[in-house]
């Protein structure tokens, strides 16, 4: 009976916690108190303070990430609604797009030969430019840690989302365009959330930069490492 509850409870728990934590950045919308990140936090402490597994976590955990397919398959409406601006501005997109992705495995590349990491760990960085189920996939291919790959992705997130707003500022990136585009690429699945703070505009481009973020990753990370 035990074992039949706690999958619930962790599903109602994970749900409420976010919920909370969303009303709070709402009312406090400083960076570090970004609802993913804190909620994420929460749950990380609860978990290790009653001594509960990973495992554990996850038989309630694996139905609310099911839902993650849906979510961005609903993405597909903003990108309806601003399909003609990203006709206007294919070549601009696709530019940035394809910069953001080359100089993020590029500098993982460059530190890693820098200071000599091991092939398993380069190949577990390499991917932690792209979304979280692309990027599982592809670390598993390279021969890289795909768990470990995870958390890096998430990192990646977290770091953008927080950091990101005020390198924008610093450097006058204003548009909306511009925005979607430098936090879908950077911050993946986090960073197209952030967006939604910024109008429709800068979601829809937030969700083709993850989008072709994560299929020019798949195409370029095999070829990349074939000539290290």
């Amino acid at each position: 009976m035990v074992k039949e509850i706690i999958p619930i409870l962790m599903i109602i728990g994970t749900i409420s916690v976010f919920l909370a934590m969303r009303i709070l950045y709402q009312r406090l919308p400083f960076a570090f108190f970004h609802p993913v990140l804190t909620a994420t936090t929460i749950i990380c402490l609860f978990l290790i303070g009653f001594n509960i597994s990973y495992a554990e976590y996850m038989e309630g955990g694996k139905w609310i990430e099911e839902l993650l397919g849906a979510c961005v398959v609903a993405l597909a409406y903003p990108l309806y609604n601003q399909r003609e601006k990203m006709l206007q501005y294919k070549n601009a997109i696709l530019l940035g797009i394809s910069s953001g992705l080359i100089t993020a495995m590029g500098s993982v590349i460059l530190f890693a030969k820098l200071f000599k990491v091991e092939d398993e760990i380069l190949y577990t960085l390499i991917p932690k430019s792209i979304t979280t189920p692309v990027a599982i996939q592809l670390s598993e291919r390279l021969a890289g840690i795909p768990p470990l790959t995870a958390v890096l992705v998430m990192l990646a997130g977290f770091s953008g989302v927080i950091i990101g707003p005020y390198v924008m500022k610093l450097t006058k990136i204003d548009r909306p365009i511009g925005i979607g585009l430098a936090l879908g690429s950077a911050s993946h699945a986090l960073g197209t959330a952030k967006s939604t703070e910024y109008g429709e505009l800068a979601l829809s481009m937030a969700s083709v930069s993850m989008t072709l973020s994560a299929v020019f990753g798949a195409l370029i990370g095999p070829v990349i490492v074939l000539f290290l």
